[in-house]
């Protein structure tokens, strides 16, 4: 990404509330897509069952995931966020596809990059931009899986390393703007993650811009690591983020608190996407565009944040609701120091 790129998104940050996009799996969940739809072409012979496996339709179904990018840039998403959710060789493993993690991560880039040129040359004076996603695995580091084994771990931190860095060049070769290690529950997971892609961006030179999101996981108001939001902050500000914030698990009524205290610490730009609400016992999601944008509002209309997007759940109709809210009201201020309580 070139500095005057760079430039331009710190601009317009500064100028007026991004958007992010929505729900990938809630919009693929509206397509009737089959077992063959995940292997068309590539995976024919794959001895695992791949369905659910829905990195692989940026490789198997490309059309469908550029459609659902060309969805969310239709309303004004300035963000599309690659189809790369579980794109290391660690989450990929349950599918016995370690071998396929470059090609889903480049693809996923490919096909964001398709719909982010299409929209920018429709609307050059709201140029769209690709956001590579790095999932947080299924492995944590820093807890053990069996309570009787505290020392246990499942991986270790230059495992992990090993993978994200792995992704994110990929991410990079397919043509993201933007790194974002996002939904993490475990901060040295997000580490690990951060750590490797500032190995990658000075091993290639690049100034790429890097967000964060961590996800709190239930009323204690903290990862499931045990960190609250500004240990969180305190633990990942040497990355010389763009952003941090959060993202799922809770809806945005819940998740408010916990961007306050983001706000309150952090020195560099705010991101949100909660998810509609929360699930039904069907694990589905009710909440309506309308609702989801009132209780989003004090998000923007107190300063709290600089992107908005949404997480599970979510669709075209929900992000339209908060881009529309997004032209209402200006971005948090940028601090220039450390200011603690306001």
């Amino acid at each position: 990404m070139s500095r005057s790129v760079v430039d331009q998104l710190n601009n317009t940050l500064a100028k007026r509330i991004m958007v992010l996009d929505g729900a990938m799996g809630t919009s693929i969940q509206g397509y009737p897509l089959e077992e063959a739809d995940f292997r068309k072409g590539h995976f024919e012979d794959h001895p695992s069952p791949l369905k659910g496996n829905n990195d692989l339709l940026s490789i198997t179904r490309p059309e469908i995931i550029e459609e659902i990018h060309d969805s969310y840039f239709a309303i004004g998403a300035d963000f599309a966020s690659t189809n790369a959710f579980s794109g290391t060789t660690i989450a990929q493993a349950d599918y016995s596809l370690e071998s396929a993690v470059y090609k889903i991560n480049f693809e996923s880039a490919q096909c964001a990059r398709r719909s982010a040129d299409k929209w920018t040359a429709k609307t050059p004076d709201q140029p769209r931009y690709v956001v590579g996603c790095l999932g947080p695995t299924n492995r944590t580091a820093s807890m053990s899986p069996d309570v009787n084994d505290p020392g246990m771990r499942l991986v270790t931190f230059d495992q992990l390393v090993t993978a994200y860095y792995d992704a994110a060049n990929a991410l990079m070769d397919g043509g993201s703007d933007i790194i974002m290690i996002e939904t993490v529950f475990d901060t040295l997971n997000a580490k690990a993650a951060l750590f490797a892609v500032l190995k990658m961006k000075q091993e290639r030179e690049l100034d790429t811009p890097v967000m964060i999101s961590g996800t709190i996981t239930d009323a204690s108001g903290r990862t499931l690591s045990g960190q609250t939001a500004e240990a969180f902050w305190v633990s990942l500000m040497h990355g010389n983020l763009l952003s941090i914030g959060l993202n799922c698990a809770l809806g945005a009524d819940d998740m408010l608190p916990h961007v306050k205290l983001l706000d309150k610490n952090a020195t560099c730009m705010i991101s949100a996407h909660p998810n509609a609400g929360l699930p039904n016992e069907f694990g589905e999601y009710d909440q309506t565009a309308e609702e989801m944008a009132e209780q989003v509002r004090p998000f923007l209309s107190e300063g709290h944040v600089n992107i908005i997007g949404g997480c599970c759940g979510t669709t075209p109709q929900h992000i339209a609701a908060l881009k529309a809210l997004a032209d209402e009201y200006k971005p948090r201020s940028l601090p220039e120091t450390f200011q603690g309580e306001k």
